[in-house]
């Protein structure tokens, strides 16, 4: 332990890792705000803690089996055809499906359903009944489930994240501990600013969409560089608070 803490580049490692997890981290944090922010407000604060709780022993849980985790990366099974070739001339999908593979494929559709659905939701002008119109109990267990599915799908990207920076599970179990530590600080602001703001509502969920979009590709073995996402995910940021700030500004000279 004394020579990984006197150690110049695991410490760079810790920090570089710590900064990664906390930027994977937004997705789920995202998706725990906007679902959590469907129920009662009284069941709000209780619905986040549990999700981030429940992310944390997750994480914690795959790293303890870091071999198995590992093993989550080899084929399970191949299509065995070459599923077309892209515009260089490489496939255009792998055709050889790992068990991680799966996860992000069928998280990243749940995402997009979720997303569709909540976008769906907030412009019809008489919404269709939900899950989460059937009464108190029956929309937290919704929630909290929903929460759960899409706790699994980010665990597995952070943990295989990690696994990828550093060797030294010490080093992980600390960076993912931190990161949620973070994500439990800044889950009640994020989800106060969200409900204040009706437009970063449907900003988030335009995210979701995204992310959702990039996991499908990811399980298909098309890998988007994740600066691009986040880089992109920043300017729409920036243009909306930006436009934020237009109609305060207009508020404030119409008063």
């Amino acid at each position: 332990m004394m020579e990984l803490l006197t150690a110049p580049e695991v410490w760079m490692a810790f920090f570089a890792l710590v900064t990664m997890e906390i930027v994977l981290g937004i997705d789920n944090l995202l998706f725990i705000s906007i679902a959590s922010a469907k129920l009662p407000e009284a069941q709000q604060g209780t619905a986040r803690r549990i999700g981030i709780g429940l992310a944390l022993v997750l994480r914690l849980v795959l790293l303890s089996g870091i071999a198995w985790i590992v093993g989550l990366t080899e084929p399970v099974f191949d299509l065995g055809w070459s599923g077309g070739t892209g515009a260089h001339g490489e496939p255009a999908f792998d055709t050889a499906f790992s068990w991680r593979d799966l996860i992000l494929i069928g998280g990243g559709a749940f995402l997009v359903w979720k997303a569709t659905t909540e976008i769906q939701h907030k412009v019809q002008p008489q919404p269709a009944d939900t899950v989460f119109s059937k009464g108190a109990t029956s929309a937290f267990a919704a929630v909290i489930v929903q929460i759960v599915l899409l706790d699994v799908v980010f665990s597995v990207d952070s943990i295989l994240t990690a696994v990828g920076m550093t060797e030294h599970i010490p080093v992980m179990v600390a960076a993912v501990v931190i990161a949620v530590a973070v994500m439990f600080l800044a889950a009640g602001p994020v989800t106060r600013f969200v409900n204040e703001n009706p437009t970063v509502v449907m900003l988030a969920l335009a995210f979701l969409l995204m992310i959702g979009m990039v996991l499908i590709a990811e399980g298909f073995g098309r890998h988007v560089p994740k600066g691009y996402i986040y880089g992109a995910m920043a300017f729409a940021a920036l243009v909306e608070g930006l436009n934020m700030w237009v109609r305060r500004s207009a508020h404030r000279s119409k008063g």
